[in-house]
């Protein structure tokens, strides 16, 4: 009977649109990809379904997108390393923004609030404006609060896929 302190948990976004030579097309790249963060220092909690997303930017190639969540010591800056480390092991070239990849990581959000520095933001600052983010977010912890907003994964992917207010001036003040 131990009472530590739980882990600390991070959400892990996962997202390939390249087929991978030896383990296959965007999915199962993922799939992998899951099977490769499970180490000695990385317990896996959960992950969302697989769902496919439509690109950013400019390449034409559908998106696998998923999150993890996992327990780990390390603090983010070694996850990060870490995350990176498996990228270059699926072939990840660094440099290309948006463009078609075999497998991208992402450090979305971690149960120790906020981490900045020059090479790491978390929560990841793009995360409120991504529906193929906050819908496999919202299926594990949709109670997840985002330590700047202070709205859950719920909330946050409510006002996203809500239809916006047509505005009719300001007579309706």
């Amino acid at each position: 009977m131990s009472n530590a302190m739980p882990l600390p948990l991070y959400a892990i976004g996962l997202g390939s649109n390249r087929r991978h030579a030896r383990h296959g097309d965007p999915r199962a790249v993922l799939l992998a990809a899951l099977a490769a963060l499970e180490s000695d220092d990385i317990e896996a909690v959960d992950a969302s379904a697989i769902i496919a997303s439509d690109p950013i930017g400019p390449s034409r190639r559908r998106y696998a997108n998923a999150v993890a969540l996992v327990a780990s010591t390390l603090s983010p800056p070694e996850m990060l390393e870490r995350l990176q480390a498996i990228e270059a092991r699926f072939g990840r070239r660094t440099g290309q923004r948006w463009s078609a990849r075999t497998l991208d990581l992402d450090i979305l959000l971690w149960s120790g609030g906020v981490w900045s520095d020059d090479r790491l933001t978390i929560p990841h600052p793009a995360i409120e404006a991504r529906a193929f983010v906050l819908g496999p977010l919202r299926a594990i912890v949709p109670g997840w609060q985002h330590p700047l907003s202070g709205r859950s994964i719920r909330q946050l992917a409510a006002r996203l896929t809500r239809p916006k207010p047509v505005d009719r001036g300001a007579s309706s003040h």
